[in-house]
């Protein structure tokens, strides 16, 4: 069956599509997107509930030479399908084939790299004040969402760019429809006329005879804010030097169209606001759009056992019913990180601070200032954008903050944006914190308890996915801080195993007879452990799924130095490069990070 969306191979051959042929290359659209991420797993509610918007951003838009910028970036495989990229959305998050996010190495038409929120207008900032000096007449656009516009980062740059005058295009998509009510036939027709010629051209005309009235010019001024703000609810982007648009309906391709089409010809900020719905044209995605925020390829066998993260879930609430202190932040990462039974349980010491880890931080900081024992559930990624108030506000204070970091190590499909690759490295060099990380499911639920107990700044870094599958014991027992586990008494080889590592240090270790050692605590290090060992073997070897560089090995390393101890020792971690999404476990493997790489390692060592 030939098709519209057949023929559409660029921008190019959009535009040169009539404006009828629309709808029908929408619902072609989602069909293909439908299709193609039930095989490879990825973001659906998101992309679906833009391919009008998008549709409409690249027929009024000259892309690539106006520059769009997703923000986030994951509801840009609309946009992936309409830039060339059709015929490999079937290869999407799969080893060798399209990132999930935009990425300017992947097309000229990805102008900025994303994975994580709000960072939108600040680039497409730059790139309209970079267009401005260059007397480049191009446009910038930042399309950006109503849970992005929550993060500090995305008000600091409307801020500038309402000071500015670069030609600057902001639209905000606004998926919660809680302000649906003011979607309809008049809105649109306002929006129409508000972005228009005439009202611009009157707007302008009545400013220059005004203004050589002052008092007239204040008086007009604030009528047509008052009447703009009753009709629109941009007044707060108004008076950060936007030039307020909307709401309109982010799926009447005929109004967007016409809307864009208007704005492209403003100069200045521009701020418009569309409302879309997630999911829209897929019933199960519009009923349960979180639940199909993110979605598993129809052919993935997932474990049986739990995964760490409703390990975390269990063990969250267990404790909150034993300690009423207890609270849980998290910066809009209720399901991700495992709070959704929490925040029902105990909505009052539930706190989502949306897009906002900085905040998140803090405000457990001045929670445990007073008393109060705050849990904070973040990716390790996430954590990385509060890095200064983990170190200022926690940690120099000494404050008794729980952070169970979530997504340490390799993240498979979601890439070198997601991957938690450096939190060993950026957590170990900050005085007063304990960081530990659990070798199986059973460990995290006692370091958590741990954690939670000890009266300072404490980290549980685990990976994403399930653990060994180990029984759970329901006690809420702790370990002893700072102290390893000898797994395995061995000859000659020893290899200091941390977290998820452990596994495969002791499948290794099994066929050379080699010492395991589940060390547990990064820090502190169980340097009596490390020495003891030290002395009675041949050859040493540290693996963590973290940065080698700066890393736990380090530490060890770092102690025997310090010591001046002989025993050589070998490093195995993640390379000092960003590595591209796959399989997990093919990752680790490319990376020398299972037991193959170990034996490796340990051959080629003898060997030499």
């Amino acid at each position: 069956m030939d098709t519209i969306l057949a023929h559409v191979n660029s921008p190019e051959d959009l535009r040169q599509l009539d404006k009828k042929q629309l709808p029908q290359l929408a619902e072609e659209l989602r069909a293909l997107i439908i299709d193609s991420v039930q095989q490879t797993g990825g973001h659906i509610s998101s992309n679906l509930g833009v391919v009008e918007l998008t549709i409409a951003l690249h027929y009024v838009f000259d892309t690539p030479t106006d520059r769009l910028v997703w923000d986030v970036g994951h509801q840009s495989y609309v946009h992936k399908i309409l830039t060339g990229r059709r015929d490999q959305m079937n290869t999407m998050r799969q080893p060798g084939g399209l990132s999930g996010f935009p990425k300017r190495s992947e097309s000229e038409y990805d102008t900025f790299g994303v994975g994580h929120s709000s960072t939108s207008i600040s680039a497409a900032l730059g790139m309209a004040i970079a267009a401005q000096a260059n007397n480049d007449p191009r446009h910038a656009v930042a399309i950006i969402g109503d849970g992005a516009l929550t993060a500090g980062q995305a008000f600091e740059a409307l801020a500038h760019a309402g000071d500015l005058s670069a030609n600057l295009l902001v639209i905000l998509n606004d998926n919660e429809m809680s302000i649906s009510k003011n979607v309809g036939g008049m809105a649109n027709y306002l929006a129409k006329l508000l972005s228009g010629n005439f009202y611009a051209s009157a707007r302008e005309g009545s400013k220059r005879v005004l203004e050589k009235i002052p008092p007239a010019w204040e008086i007009a001024k604030r009528a047509e804010e008052h009447v703009k703000g009753m009709m629109i609810p941009g007044t707060l982007f108004e008076e950060m030097g936007f030039n307020y648009i909307g709401p309109i309906d982010g799926h009447d391709i005929d109004t967007l169209i016409a809307t864009l089409a208007n704005l492209r010809k403003r100069k200045g900020p521009q701020f418009l606001h569309v409302v879309t719905k997630k999911g829209k044209g897929y019933e199960p995605a519009e009923l349960q759009p979180g639940k199909y925020h993110g979605v598993s390829p129809a052919n993935n066998n997932k474990s049986s056992g739990p995964s760490y993260t409703q390990v975390f879930s269990r063990w969250l609430c267990d404790m909150a019913r034993l300690n009423p202190d207890l609270m849980a932040i998290t910066p809009a990462m209720c399901d991700g990180s495992g709070l959704n039974r929490f925040s029902e349980d105990f909505p009052e010491r539930y706190f989502d601070v949306g897009i906002a880890e900085q905040h998140s931080v803090t405000l457990a900081a001045g929670l445990a200032c007073e008393g109060k024992k705050p849990v904070v559930a973040i990716y390790s990624t996430f954590l990385q954008r509060a890095y200064d108030q983990l170190i200022h506000d926690v940690a120099i204070q000494n404050l008794d903050v729980l952070f169970a970091i979530d997504r340490a190590g390799l993240v498979g499909a979601d890439g070198p944006t997601h991957a938690g690759s450096f939190d060993l490295s950026y957590l170990r060099c900050i005085p007063n914190m304990v960081v530990m990380a659990p070798a199986d499911e059973n460990e995290c639920r006692q370091m958590l308890t741990t954690g939670f107990r000890y009266p300072g700044p404490a980290a549980v870094r685990y990976p994403r996915g399930s653990g060994t599958g180990i029984a759970i014991d329901p006690a809420l027992t702790s370990l002893e801080i700072g102290k390893a586990e000898l797994r395995r008494q061995g000859k000659k080889v020893a290899i200091f195993a941390f977290g998820s590592m452990v596994s495969a240090a002791e499948q290794a270790a099994s066929e050379i007879d080699a010492t395991v050692v589940n060390m547990r605590f990064v820090k502190p290090l169980d340097e009596t452990m490390i020495k003891t060992i030290a002395d009675s073997h041949d050859l040493l070897i540290s693996i963590e799924e973290n940065a080698v560089m700066g890393g736990a090995g380090s530490a060890i390393n770092e102690y025997l130095s310090h010591i001046k101890h002989s025993t050589p020792i070998t490093l195995l971690g993640l390379p000092d490069s960003f590595i591209e999404h796959g399989v997990h476990q093919h990752m680790l493997s490319a990376c020398g990070l299972d037991s193959n790489g170990i034996l490796d390692t340990i051959n080629r060592y003898f060997a030499a």
